[in-house]
């Protein structure tokens, strides 16, 4: 059995991804020092992150910026469409919704769901809001593969548990909580004040006042 991929890597790869993608327009081939001076990443450490899923590049040359780019579209599951479930329809859930950037990367929002029955059966974009509710039947009848979660963080623990419950293995978590899940299923939480408590952290040490 092949060793896991460490998370680290995996975070690593969508940066790989967008740089790449800039890049496409102006180099055919791209060296590792290259990218490592565009991320901040050493060299070494580029080519150890490729080196999981297999030979990429030319010795003395570099990577040839498509396929790699093609490689890891593959790796990264873009090379399809995915099925996503919004819960939580309150001024950050519209605002996932408009969200243009997603549909493009092959994220396409099919149902968004809340708990409030004033939101329920109301058009957001081209969505009505549904009743969580009907929540297991549509993620069934969609084939919903991913949920994003943006609800208080007192609805959080209860709408993870009916996403995992409904058969759903991957989702984006904006309430600063963490619920146990089981350990197939991949939460990724996204907290901006714990972001901004680790630049706070960054200017003390630097002596900010």
């Amino acid at each position: 059995m092949a060793a896991p991929i460490p998370e680290v890597v995996i975070l690593r790869l969508p940066l790989y991804y967008r740089i790449l993608t800039l890049l496409q327009e102006e180099t055919e081939i791209v060296s590792s020092q290259e990218l490592g001076a565009q991320l901040q990443i050493t060299p070494a450490q580029i080519r150890k992150d490729l080196s999981y899923f297999g030979k990429f590049g030319i010795q003395g040359k570099g990577y040839n910026v498509n396929q790699l780019l093609g490689e890891l579209r593959h790796i990264l599951g873009l090379d399809r469409q995915w099925s996503v479930v919004l819960v939580g329809v309150g001024r950050l859930g519209r605002a996932i919704l408009d969200y243009s950037v997603l549909e493009p990367q092959g994220f396409h929002i099919t149902a968004a769901f809340d708990t409030d029955s004033r939101q329920i059966g109301k058009k957001v974009g081209q969505l009505a809001v549904q009743d969580i509710a009907t929540l297991s039947d549509t993620v069934k009848n969609q084939g919903i593969n991913i949920g994003i979660v943006a609800v208080p963080p007192s609805e959080a623990p209860e709408v993870i548990n009916r996403l995992v419950s409904c058969g759903i293995k991957a989702i984006l978590n904006y309430a600063p909580v963490a619920p146990a899940i089981p350990s197939d299923v991949r939460v990724y939480n996204i907290d901006p004040v714990v972001a901004l408590q680790t630049l706070t952290c960054h200017l003390k040490s630097l002596g900010t006042p």
